[in-house]
């Protein structure tokens, strides 16, 4: 990659193929973690067309690598809120939400997701979604409209609950030059709506 001054230091220009393929392996970490810790006869089945509408609540953290060449970015405190849709379209299920942080930003995003189950309590759902973000007093994205790309693998409880953990990066994919990026980590309950 080429190296670029940025004001203040050397640094590397990352490009948009880099933040997917990181945003990937982002994603694949709890897949690879559901694999190892189910066992060998674990079917693998995608979508959950038996499963309700859920509202999923998590707290975590935002920007958990903040960068060191931008001076406001800074690890916050995450909220979020979500209503999931049931499987709308073949296995992908739509989803509305917002957070917001410790530092005041706000995001409200719609998006698309789907789940791969292994077995009947695990299960993963690959995520991406759009939305207007607003800064507040900590991490400047660079963009008032940011895309959000991640997973989160959880464990579905009987009553169709699930407890699990998210991974979301959250960039503006170069619609401006300021494009820092974030990556969060949450814990994340749903609770079916019947």
């Amino acid at each position: 990659m080429p190296r670029r001054w940025d004001g203040n230091r050397w640094g590397i220009g990352v490009s948009l193929s880099t933040i997917a393929m990181r945003a990937m392996r982002a994603a694949m970490v709890p897949a690879l973690f559901a694999v190892l810790v189910m066992p060998a006869a674990a079917q693998v089945t995608f979508g959950s067309p038996g499963d309700p509408p859920r509202l999923a609540l998590g707290v975590g953290a935002f920007d958990i690598t903040p960068s060191r060449s931008h001076k406001d970015a800074r690890t916050a405190g995450e909220f979020r809120g979500e209503y999931r849709f049931p499987d709308m379209a073949w296995v992908l299920a739509p989803f509305v939400g917002a957070s917001v942080t410790t530092d005041g930003a706000a995001y409200g995003y719609f998006g698309l997701g789907f789940d791969v189950n292994f077995g009947p309590s695990w299960v993963l759902t690959p995520n991406a979604a759009a939305g207007v973000f607003e800064r507040g007093s900590g991490t400047n994205l660079g963009s008032w409209w940011e895309f959000r790309t991640g997973a989160e693998l959880a464990y579905r409880f009987a009553n169709q609950s699930r407890l699990g953990v998210a991974l979301h990066h959250t960039s503006n994919a170069g619609l401006t030059k300021r494009n820092p990026g974030e990556q969060s980590v949450l814990v994340v309950y749903s609770i079916p709506m019947r």
